[in-house]
């Protein structure tokens, strides 16, 4: 497990180099089928990060690559699931608050995390062992990962009953089912609206800035896994709010249904 975060570490600042490049650029954008962004940014960190995975014997699911179908995927037993450019929207609009995504999943639980702020270079990871997780502001891109290792804090959810519920908003999505959900807690608590891009939103929990994340809109796995590993290292769960167990991966439909991020025991 220390090998394939070790790999999944370096690859994810690898690519957090590559996107900078683009970024600092004019950026063309292309449409996807399903009408979303896409740019070199995205299919070049995505070339980076399956040149680093493909040193591993797992299978990948990455947003950028061609999905197998659920016959050839169901008995895997792990698999990396990757987004190599979370937050396109956020990278096109230029504020900064784009991720790269690497989880490990296995039996559709992910079990190692990471996602890396290329802009900030921030990068958070759970422990090889997935009870902790980490964090550190890059000073050097060429680090060591043996290095990053021994100098990363660990990072903490807030425990304690909020004097003002913080609840974590998208900056590119806010539909009427979470404004609901918000109006609900504004009943009986005083309530902030914390507004983050991308997979940060699940690290604002883990990392006890905000109480709560409630996502009422479409997302895809990709989306998700790296953030739901680290919040589950860090004692956050990641709720399907069907099942009320949590999210698993590599479905026979890569599309998650809502789910809620929240500590043990709630608000």
């Amino acid at each position: 497990m220390k090998n394939n975060l070790t790999i999944a570490i370096r690859a994810s600042i690898e690519a957090g180099k590559e996107i900078l490049k683009v970024y600092a650029s004019p950026i063309k954008v292309e449409t996807k089928k399903d009408d979303s962004p896409l740019t070199l940014a995205d299919k070049n960190a995505n070339d980076i990060i399956n040149n680093y995975l493909k040193n591993t014997p797992i299978p990948i699911i990455s947003e950028e690559n061609k999905q197998l179908d659920y016959s050839k995927r169901k008995d895997w037993k792990q698999c990396w699931i990757v987004d190599p450019l979370d937050g396109t929207k956020e990278f096109i609009k230029r504020n900064g608050e784009f991720t790269v995504n690497i989880a490990l999943v296995e039996n559709g639980n992910p079990v190692l995390g990471i996602i890396y702020v290329p802009v900030s270079k921030e990068l958070y990871f759970t422990s090889t062992d997935a009870s902790k997780a980490y964090k550190i502001t890059l000073k050097d891109e060429d680090v060591s990962v043996s290095e990053i290792f021994e100098n990363a804090s660990e990072i903490q959810p807030e425990t304690k009953t909020p004097s003002v519920v913080k609840i974590v908003g998208s900056r590119s999505h806010l539909n009427e089912d979470t404004k609901n959900f918000i109006s609900e807690i504004e009943k009986e608590n005083s309530v902030e609206i914390v507004s983050k891009g991308s997979s940060l939103k699940f690290c604002l929990v883990a990392e006890g800035r905000a109480n709560i994340y409630p996502r009422l809109a479409p997302t895809m796995e990709w989306d998700t896994a790296a953030g739901q590993a680290i919040c589950q290292a860090a004692g956050v769960k990641v709720i399907n709010n069907e099942t009320q167990k949590p999210l698993q991966y590599n479905k026979e439909n890569l599309l998650n249904p809502y789910f809620l991020v929240t500590v043990e025991g709630g608000i």
